[in-house]
C-alpha cells in the first residue's frame, strides 16, 4: 500500500507518462484499499488508473507557475537527508566529485 505519492509538478525535466501512471496507480490503490486485486475487480481498477492518469496529465499540462523548476537530483538529495535524519532511510553517504 502506498504511503507517499510524489509531487510531479514543476520539475525539470517534466514528469513522464510512466511517473504519472505510477502516481495514478498509487492513488487508486490508496482510495480502493487494495494492494492486490481479484480478477473480478481488475477491469474497474485498471479503468480507474487510466482515468486518474489522464486527469493528472491534463492537470499538470494546465498548471502555471512563476517558480523556477525544481531539480530532481536536488530534491532526491533533500529526501535522502530527511530519511537519514529521521532514521527511516538507509544510511549511505552521498559524495560529489569535482572531477
Amino acid at each position: 500500500m502506498c504511503r507517499n505519492i510524489k509531487t510531479l509538478h514543476n520539475f525539470e525535466p517534466p514528469a513522464t507518462g510512466e511517473e504519472i501512471h505510477v502516481a495514478a496507480l498509487q492513488f487508486v490503490r490508496k482510495i480502493s484499499g487494495f494492494a492486490t486485486l481479484s480478477a473480478t475487480n481488475q477491469k474497474a481498477f485498471d479503468q480507474a488508473v487510466h482515468e486518474v492518469a489522464r486527469a493528472s496529465s491534463t492537470l499538470l499540462a494546465s498548471l502555471v507557475t512563476t517558480a523556477s523548476p525544481r531539480s530532481r537530483k536536488v530534491e532526491a538529495a533533500k529526501a535522502h537527508a530527511r530519511a537519514v535524519r529521521s532514521g527511516t532511510g538507509p544510511h549511505i553517504e552521498l559524495t560529489f566529485s569535482d572531477r
